[in-house]
């Protein structure tokens, strides 16, 4: 009784070798599993079927546009902030915390938009040697006619385009941002 059972466990694992090599043979030299297709991340859209890559594509439509609709979101929101910063700096004659904390959400929007476009930072820029900065009045000014000009090219781009326009725009309200924030 002991060895039939024994040959029976010996025949159970023979069997499951022999599947296990089988299975391996059939995915063939590349490498592939039966469930992601390619196991080097090669993955072949002709592999899955058309209704899924047609899912995967629509859901990627999707995200860009509402990627896209979330930036324009925040250059409006960009304005409103600078038109609320001038308004408050020609009541008060100066940025009051408040006015700075705005300031800096401002900022984080407009350097949020400028990464969105493929920008990355001018930041390093330094004025010229003698240039004398503007008035605090006058940059507060700048801030918004330049927040409202990214805003303006933000909505003539779609969801294809890079507007090289809109970077420099952005680049420049962080400049001002970054004058405003340090002179107060």
């Amino acid at each position: 009784m002991f060895f039939r059972g024994f040959r029976f466990c010996i025949l159970c694992v023979l069997v499951l070798t022999g599947s296990t090599v089988a299975v391996c043979q059939s995915r063939g030299a590349d490498n592939q599993t039966p469930i992601t297709g390619n196991s080097n991340n090669n993955n072949r859209d002709d592999d899955r079927p058309k209704s899924f890559r047609e899912t995967i594509e629509k859901l990627r439509i999707e995200k860009e546009k509402k990627e896209y609709d979330q930036m324009i979101e925040r250059g409006e929101e960009a304005v409103k902030i600078s038109e609320n910063l001038e308004r408050a700096y020609e009541q008060n004659g100066r940025l009051t915390d408040r006015e700075i904390e705005q300031l800096v959400t401002a900022e984080k929007l407009v350097r949020k938009i400028r990464s969105e476009l493929g920008g990355d930072g001018d930041d390093e820029d330094k004025p010229a040697v003698g240039e004398q900065p503007p008035p605090q009045k006058e940059a507060v000014k700048s801030f918004r006619t330049t927040v409202a000009k990214l805003f303006s090219e933000l909505k003539k781009t779609s969801r294809f385009t890079i507007s090289a326009s809109a970077i420099q725009a952005s680049n420049a309200a962080i400049k001002i941002v970054r004058y405003l924030r340090f002179t107060n």
